[in-house]
């Protein structure tokens, strides 16, 4: 055929095919591999949500994070207790959980520090790219002087708070809404 004749088409959107070819093992979710591995164990709970505020059933989230001294890992070698990188496609709820610790502080690359965060990646269908956005600690006394966090209106914060669940200790819940009113707060990168 001759370029002339090419016919451009519409971009594809993303998924949903994330469950079968990317996240097919719970075990992804789990960012804690040893028991000696340093830091307040937790479980984050991530909801995603449509405009409308129903579940998305086939996304994928990754989370990214620094570990309880607040360094990244070098690598996720087989042997390391702690990897701080986890992948889980959404239940039929649009709810994954993770198992991990909770984050030190990291360097702001200005001399300071920023609010203990975990770094969440979303892919889903109807997204032509995926997301980023962060999840801070609903009540940390960092969040006043956290860089980034003070970028965002202040209407919009909570956006990207996560909260203690009241039933389950240990447990964070965090609402990811993709549209709406509760729109969740997302970053370029």
């Amino acid at each position: 055929m001759s370029p002339s004749r090419l016919i451009p088409t519409a971009s594809q959107t993303v998924g949903p095919f994330f469950e079968v070819a990317l996240a097919p093992d719970a075990r992804l979710g789990c960012l804690v591999t040893g028991p000696a591995t340093r830091g307040e164990r937790i479980r984050l709970s991530l909801r995603v949500l449509d405009g409308d505020g129903a579940p998305v059933p086939d996304a994928l989230v990754e989370i990214y994070q620094a570990n309880t001294n607040g360094e990244y890992p070098a690598s996720s070698s087989p042997g390391a207790e702690f990897h701080g990188f986890g992948r889980l496609a959404t239940d039929t709820d649009g709810v994954c959980v993770f198992d991990t610790i909770r984050p030190g502080r990291v360097s702001d690359g200005r001399g300071g520090l920023q609010a203990a965060h975990i770094n969440v990646c979303l892919f889903a269908r109807g997204l032509l790219r995926h997301l980023y956005t962060r999840v801070y600690f609903a009540g940390d006394p960092a969040l006043a002087g956290d860089p980034l966090l003070a970028l965002v209106p202040a209407d919009r914060r909570p956006t990207l708070l996560a909260s203690p669940s009241e039933d389950r200790p240990g447990t964070w819940a965090f609402d990811i809404h993709l549209q709406a009113d509760a729109e969740t707060v997302f970053f370029e990168l």
